[in-house]
């Protein structure tokens, strides 16, 4: 895992840099959808201590690797540790500056009040995907992880051909709102992104023995409009002072 910056030092460094130009940066931020939320909720606090604001956009991570392929402008890029190598490697990322920030697995959310299924084990789980009238996850061609990992897991079960059946596939942001509208009866996504929807309810994490966990790194763009202030970002997320944020929104430190 690269190596987290001291989010103390990163911090002084952008003080200094606002007090020195007697200007505030502003940041734009690409995260991946799972990690939306946690950026959300610790921009105010960044924005305070450093004088920064940021700018946040989010989608999944194939569609954030294609669109800054594609020459998007950003400071920083929130996805999985392998597009971010693979971004560097293009020349989008700024090489070294990989930092591993969090990592959450994947859960099960159903309607706020309806009964609560059993998914404590792998046979458990799998009449509950059987049984349920309708499911929603994201649709693995939109590039989300959950929804990729969630198909092949099907078949590995060898239940894909009756899930899909009456599957609803999203092509991005909260599948859980899905439960919400009454679309689904259940849903399966990544618990960073199950807790921030009202009217739904987490079940659980995915049975120990198909638990799939996602990580989540930071890297600065490699024409960040301001490196150091960009850089100050990065700190922040992998610092000690963001832990409680991340497990607050359903996250581990990785």
């Amino acid at each position: 895992m690269t190596p987290r910056p001291n989010f103390l030092i990163a911090i002084a460094v952008a003080i200094a840099a606002v007090g020195g130009t007697a200007k505030a940066a502003d940041i734009k931020v690409l995260t991946a959808g799972a990690m939306k939320s946690v950026v959300v909720a610790l921009a105010p606090e960044f924005e305070k201590q450093t004088g920064h604001h940021l700018s946040i956009d989010n989608g999944t991570s194939g569609a954030l690797s294609k669109r800054i392929g594609d020459g998007e402008a950003f400071d920083v890029a929130i996805i999985t540790p392998a597009v971010i190598d693979d971004l560097a490697k293009r020349g989008k990322i700024s090489t070294g500056s990989r930092t591993d920030i969090a990592k959450v697995g994947i859960g099960v959310a159903i309607k706020t009040g309806a009964a609560v299924p059993d998914i404590g084990t792998t046979d458990a789980f799998k009449r509950i995907l059987l049984s349920a009238k309708s499911i929603g996850y994201i649709d693995p061609a939109a590039g989300g992880s959950s929804g990729i990992y969630f198909d092949r897991l099907l078949d590995k079960l060898g239940i894909g051909e009756q899930v899909r059946a009456k599957a609803t596939l999203k092509r991005g942001g909260y599948v859980a709102e899905l439960v919400a509208n009454g679309e689904v009866e259940l849903c399966i996504h990544q618990i960073s992104e199950i807790l921030p929807v009202p009217g739904v309810s987490l079940v659980g994490p995915l049975p120990p023995d198909l638990q799939n966990y996602t990580v989540y790194a930071a890297g600065l763009g490699a024409a960040a409009t301001d490196t150091t202030a960009a850089k100050a970002l990065i700190g922040y997320l992998g610092s000690d002072a963001a832990k409680a944020t991340l497990r607050a929104k359903g996250m581990e430190t990785p």
